[in-house]
């Protein structure tokens, strides 16, 4: 943990050197503002000699007047210093502390990138948004402010402590008594606060999940009238975050009281002892007044660092929580051999294909085929016998177990991802559509698109027309989901995205579902302006869609079992023709 939080403040430790010169020249002057007011009742007001340094100085006994000039001068001086350096300590943390956190929600979510499907097939997205921003956060917080203030006291205790060692090393014993009792206290609540801390995290990354699915399934939830259900869901989890918290607070609110009740002991030994002394005439008064001067700034940062543990608990948590992601190794391996592609003509097979999410229980048996370029292949079989998974291993989603699947006679493995997916097409069920202009939305295909291009794209796919009816046409801003728009709509922004793409590889799975006839007939003939020259795969529940395939695979239980033409398989009288009786 130590040395991912080194590598986190590298790259700005040309800052870390001014905030720590900032704090030592601080943390000086702090432990200078007590001898003014030594000088001015022993010097001043008493007839104690001054200090042999201000006779160099000032020359052989300097007179009262001339030292108490030095001491208000000396006051003001420290108190300008101490005022500068803190700002600058405070400033420049507090810059650490906000580029380290967007270092970090960068590191997190390119990773999340990088990782597989399989890696969110097995997590929930709410613990995840709940690590890039409450965990962050916490991890902020504590390098612009309790970071600061932990080093700060920690250089305060250690200069105080060898200054009232060289004062009185007695009267400094007598003070440090009560310690190893706080520390002992101290480092038996750090385990459970930390514990604690983790339990309030799983709690509020639950909430942020049933917040999460319940507003982005809103319309499910007001078609089947379960908000009343959603609100008690919400509750139940808010009440357990509630006694989670509860349980940390009661748990770090212990650290306080202990640590004023033992300061007070060990403050209290001092005054005894030092009344004593100056009673005696071993000690003046200025050195005592300055002692307990010590004395208190010193249990003030120790009283800080007790409490700071609860804070070093909580980033310490989110550091752990941050890291759990970025250790999350489910990336797809990369060979060694892989290189960029710019082009592919669009030949697609299948070689002994097996795969499965659980590699014990396969979805996809030993499937082999082949498609030459520009082929429209349908995808039929019950659901369940593996469409949507063939599909996905076109463009790596997830690596096959056994098996090859090739792309004009090239492993797809032996690409690189990135110019991989760049040859495949998506037209789904669902065309998700983002919180952002027209425009913008088609330009997800290709960000690098002209207008130009985007509009040509837009007729293309029959959505010129709708798009200039809205309010400000390209530039209309589309609401998340763009449930605004119609079905059809959607998917017609969907066909223009891709065909701005310019694939040479189609993947339709099932886009004209649940559309009225006019949507329906709209978007198959976007479609077919779309997937002419390309090589395309469609899934299909509604078999008159892939009538005209080139070659139709029924699949069933994750293998083949059946393959040829509309006419070929009705002649088979098979699965395909049973089927297709059922549409």
């Amino acid at each position: 943990m130590l040395r991912f939080a080194v590598r986190l403040v590298r790259p700005y430790w040309k800052w870390l050197t001014c905030v720590l010169v900032a704090m030592v020249i601080e943390t000086v002057m702090s432990l200078l503002s007590p001898w003014p007011l030594k000088i001015v009742l022993d010097s001043v007001l008493g007839d104690v000699p001054a200090p042999a340094l201000f006779e160099r100085w000032l020359g052989p006994s300097p007179g009262t007047a001339v030292l108490l000039n030095v001491a208000v001068i000396g006051t003001v001086v420290i108190a300008l210093l101490q005022a500068v350096s803190a700002y600058a300590t405070a400033y420049y943390t507090v810059s650490i502390g906000q580029w380290i956190a967007h270092d970090l929600r960068q590191s997190v979510y390119g990773h999340l990138q990088r990782l597989s499907m399989a890696y969110y097939d097995r997590q929930q997205v709410g613990p995840i948004v709940s690590t890039i921003t409450d965990d962050i956060n916490a991890v902020q917080d504590f390098a612009s402010t309790s970071l600061l203030d932990l080093l700060i006291d920690t250089l305060t205790v250690v200069g105080m402590l060898a200054i009232m060692l060289t004062l009185n090393w007695r009267f400094t014993l007598v003070a440090m008594a009560v310690m190893p009792v706080l520390f002992v206290f101290v480092a038996r609540l750090r385990g459970e606060i930390r514990e604690a801390t983790h339990a309030v995290r799983r709690r509020q990354s639950e909430i942020v999940s049933i917040v999460q699915e319940g507003l982005g399934a809103i319309r499910v939830v007001k078609a089947f009238a379960q908000g009343a259900f959603e609100r008690q869901r919400l509750e139940a989890k808010s009440r357990e975050s509630v006694q989670a918290a509860l349980h940390a607070r009661r748990v770090r609110s212990l650290l306080g009281p202990v640590a004023t009740t033992l300061v007070a002991l060990g403050t209290a030994g001092v005054l005894w002892f030092g009344t004593q002394e100056v009673m005696r005439g071993a000690m003046t008064a200025g050195a005592l007044v300055v002692f307990l001067n010590y004395l208190g700034r010193l249990f003030r940062p120790v009283q800080a660092l007790a409490r700071a543990s609860a804070n070093v608990a909580q980033a310490t948590v989110g550091l752990e929580r941050v890291r759990s992601v970025l250790d999350a190794d489910l990336r797809l391996p990369r060979h060694a051999e892989a290189t960029a592609v710019a082009l592919v003509e669009g030949a697609v097979e299948f070689r002994h294909v097996t795969f499965g999410y659980d590699p014990a229980r396969p979805v996809l048996r030993d499937v082999s085929f082949r498609v030459a370029p520009g082929s429209l292949v349908g995808l039929v079989g019950p659901s369940g016998s593996g469409k949507s998974t063939l599909v996905a291993l076109l463009p790596r989603f997830y690596d096959v177990g056994d098996g090859a699947v090739l792309i004009d006679g090239r492993d797809v493995r032996h690409f690189t991802i990135r110019s991989l997916r760049r040859q495949i097409g998506f037209v789904l069920q669902e065309t998700q559509l983002f919180h952002a202009p027209v425009w913008q939305n088609i330009a997800y295909g290709r960000p690098e698109a002209s207008r130009d291009e985007i509009e040509t794209a837009a007729r293309a796919a029959l959505a010129h027309d709708f798009i200039m009816a809205l309010p400000d046409g390209y530039d209309t801003v589309i609401g998340q989901g763009g449930q605004a728009l119609s079905g059809g709509q959607r998917q017609r922004i969907g066909i223009a995205r891709t065909m701005v793409r310019d694939s040479r590889i189609l993947v339709l799975d099932e886009p004209t579902s649940g559309l009225d006839g006019e949507s329906e007939r709209q978007v198959f003939e976007g479609l077919a302006r779309l997937r002419q020259g390309r090589t395309t795969f469609v899934i299909a529940h509604n078999l008159a869609t892939v009538r005209d395939a080139d070659c139709i695979l029924v699949l069933d239980a994750g293998r083949i079992v059946e393959r040829g033409t509309h006419d070929e398989l009705m002649a088979l009288n098979g699965l395909y023709a049973t089927l297709l009786r059922q549409d």
